[in-house]
């Protein structure tokens, strides 16, 4: 049986819950190419995984010549070539380009993960002409500053989780912002471009080269300025066709149309505007909500997408689903927290996952990496099934020593 070969970066139950089981249902043994290769054999040295790979390679994954290298040695050619890691969509299409197998343009995959590149496609297409600059440095700063409109966003080109993302509302609290990160990182690249205010939406999308099927969206609930942590999530934008039309249009113009998307934009009154494109499935834990919420087999279809299968009409159930992320407020040691648990009760299924340890050491990041838990609830009415979600909140708590 041909093998599909899985780049990853570091462990995520988006990769080793999901995708590879959904390999095992299509009965794909998986080699998991990755640059953290001990990691991986440790969690699936772990008990009771739901499905494990048939091999764990150490790979230089960022460089498609490793990869290609790697998937050499094998016996035969792989039926598919796949990552879910915003850091690997390029290296993977890059690989996957030389072994003729279903794929991104890489280009594409590349234009999405530079967020300035991103910027400077949809400026040439004439789709969105949002002010943008990097700087990589003070002297390049300084001959940007005065034509920076403020406010303005500050964040690394190539991030994630919204790590290092900040609001600035004036020339000094960019300067010291830029400061603070490049006295961490020399030469760091930075993105700094026009705020753009309202109400924050997703739109998640599948592909196969030609079709382009949307799913839906969320309307995400941030923490206040100057960083953007992701709260909640609300399933269903409310939204008309012809705004997520546009939506489509954009990616479409970046060179999206196969596999899955996660494309974050803010709605405003002259319309969407793009705030970033994560050229992969939906992660922090949504996309096991998708599933579920939409009773599709959402992993195993993109997969499919990538052994070369079209993509087939899709019945999308019509629940209402939450999902609420609780954040450290200061660092210490977590020396209390609640325990994971599911309930099924008045048509609403609710679950609570701990994503830390007893013991561990909290320090924070003022980012999506400060979640302590994540509660998931899926029912048929929302404003039922957002009080009862009020509810089991109220009851968790967390004790962190100083």
């Amino acid at each position: 049986m041909q093998e599909i070969i899985m780049l990853a970066h570091v462990p995520t139950d988006s990769v080793n819950e999901g995708f590879i089981p959904a390999a095992a249902k299509l009965e794909r043994p998986v080699v998991l190419l990755t640059d953290h290769a001990e990691a991986h054999r440790q969690y699936f040295g772990q008990s009771d995984r739901m499905a494990y790979p048939a091999e764990i390679i150490a790979c230089d994954v960022f460089n498609p010549l490793a990869v290609m290298g790697a998937v050499t040695c094998r016996a035969q050619r792989p039926a598919a070539i796949f990552s879910n890691s915003d850091h690997l969509q390029a290296s993977t299409a890059i690989a996957a380009a030389y072994f003729d197998v279903p794929r991104k343009s890489w280009r594409a995959a590349y234009r999405a993960k530079n967020k300035a590149e991103m910027r400077t496609a949809l400026q040439r297409s004439g789709v969105d002409m949002l002010w943008h600059a990097v700087v990589c440095h003070p002297e390049r700063l300084a001959e940007v500053i005065d034509t920076v409109p403020f406010p303005c966003i500050v964040k690394p080109r190539e991030g994630v989780a919204s790590l290092q993302v900040s609001l600035c509302r004036d020339r000094a609290a960019l300067e010291s912002q830029c400061q603070r990160l490049w006295a961490e990182q020399p030469g760091y690249p930075l993105l700094l471009e026009e705020y753009i205010d309202g109400p924050l939406y997703t739109l998640e999308t599948l592909g196969d080269g030609k079709a382009l099927h949307v799913l839906g969206g969320f309307q995400v609930a941030l923490s206040p300025p100057p960083v953007f942590i992701e709260l909640e999530a609300r399933w269903g934008t409310g939204l008309p066709a012809d705004i997520e039309q546009q939506v489509v249009d954009m990616i479409r113009a970046l060179g999206v149309g196969f596999g899955a998307c996660h494309t974050e934009f803010v709605l405003t009154e002259s319309g969407p505007r793009l705030i970033e494109v994560n050229y992969r499935c939906i992660g922090d834990y949504r996309e096991f909500l998708l599933q579920e919420t939409l009773g599709i087999p959402l992993f195993e279809q993109v997969l499919r997408l990538y052994l070369g299968e079209s993509l087939s009409p899709l019945d999308l159930a019509s629940n209402a689903a939450v999902i609420r992320y609780f954040t450290a407020c200061s660092p210490g040691q977590l020396i209390g927290m609640p325990q994971a648990f599911a309930s099924h009760a008045e048509g609403m299924r609710l679950s609570y996952k701990p994503l830390r340890r007893i013991g561990e050491a909290l320090s924070l990041t003022h980012s999506n990496k400060d979640y302590l838990g994540v509660l998931r609830g899926i029912g048929a009415d929302i404003d039922a099934l957002t009080r009862e979600m009020d509810r089991v909140s109220q009851s968790l708590a967390w004790e962190i020593a100083a």
